[in-house]
């Protein structure tokens, strides 16, 4: 899964993005309203957190040209005001959801893979092929009935995969979903992740190559 953090404070962003990271998601930083429109029209992202108050060009703006633009991600729109009226207005301008400052870091993270399961096609909470099972919130695979001892990275290839539903995914798809823009699209960073992620899952194999197409389960 891929967010973008839109948060002006800049240490609360880096503790957001330092405790999703841990949890498996790509994340990447905008700091204003212009840098989070520039990111948000280049990569695709499952989840937009968007921090209402925002400079240069405010978070209203911002989720209602996201929304007129038809962006495939989820807004998530924080603010520090918290009246109903507050809680309309956001939703009103385009908002999937809306969270008030302070949060509790748990109930954020459940928000934004809630956000993530209302996707098109929508995704369920525990995905299951053959006898391999994932449970992305809990970042619990098993296969067989045995856990699978999994990086962050290969659990996150492995819920794009599965969630594909046999379909096949590039490597670029891949890329662009599971690392956020500091990955070197240059490297073989994927294939090497794959490769783990089929000897972690064991026989028989799983995941086959797609030859000039990708991969798939």
């Amino acid at each position: 899964m891929r967010v973008l953090i839109v948060e002006d404070h800049r240490e609360l962003a880096l503790t957001v993005a330092t405790g999703l990271r841990r949890d498996g998601m790509a994340v990447d930083l905008a700091f204003d309203g212009e840098e989070a429109m520039e990111q948000a029209t280049v990569h695709d992202y499952d989840v937009i957190v968007l921090d209402r108050d925002l400079p240069r060009l405010h978070g209203d703006e911002v989720c209602r040209a996201l929304s007129r633009h038809g962006c495939r991600a989820r807004l998530l729109m924080l603010t520090a005001a918290s009246t109903l009226e507050d809680r309309v207005e956001g939703l009103d301008l385009g908002a999937d959801d809306y969270l008030a400052k302070p949060f509790a870091f748990a109930e954020l993270t459940a928000r934004i893979r809630a956000l993530a399961r209302r996707a098109q096609p929508a995704v369920p909470p525990v995905l299951v092929h053959s006898d391999l099972t994932l449970a992305p919130a809990e970042r619990l695979a098993r296969r067989g009935g045995r856990r699978l001892e999994l990086s962050p990275k290969e659990l996150a290839v492995l819920e794009l995969l599965l969630a594909a539903r046999g379909a096949v995914v590039s490597a670029e798809e891949l890329l662009e979903r599971a690392w956020d823009r500091s990955a070197d699209p240059f490297t073989n960073t994927v294939k090497v992740t794959v490769s783990r992620l089929r000897r972690k899952l064991g026989d028989p194999p799983l995941i086959e190559t797609v030859p000039h197409a990708g991969y798939r389960i």
